[in-house]
């Protein structure tokens, strides 16, 4: 089986790292999907998005994203989110109250929060 290395980054800390078999993320241009031996690109990842990386080990690492960029090279995947949250740390209750709120950026970082839960808006 092919794999590639991983590393999903945001500002404050290190929030995962490993090998997988692919990453899917929320672009700006689009939902991509990166298997190995994906060709080189440079991807700004959307504001309240989700990332998946599905490992070699076949579980599968969510995260609500918030912006940021995806770089995809010859060595691997690296996500490097201005700030980001793995799923099993997402306060489900916090971000449902979130969801109704004015701020255009706080509703999308609560539904992508909730999304990235596996909860609906």
């Amino acid at each position: 089986m092919a794999e590639m290395s991983v590393q999903l980054v945001a500002v404050e800390r290190r929030l995962w790292s490993g090998t997988g078999t692919m990453v899917v993320a929320q672009t700006t241009e689009g939902e991509i999907g990166i298997l190995p031996g994906h060709e080189p690109m440079l991807g700004q990842l959307t504001e309240g998005g989700v990332v998946r990386i599905t490992t070699t080990d076949g579980d599968v690492v969510t995260a609500a994203v918030h912006g940021g960029f995806l770089s995809v090279t010859g060595d691997g995947v690296s996500v490097l989110a201005e700030g980001a949250e793995l799923a099993h740390e997402i306060d489900v209750e916090r971000a449902r109250a979130r969801v109704d709120d004015e701020d255009t950026d706080a509703r999308a970082r609560a539904a992508a929060r909730l999304k990235a839960a596996g909860q609906s808006a």
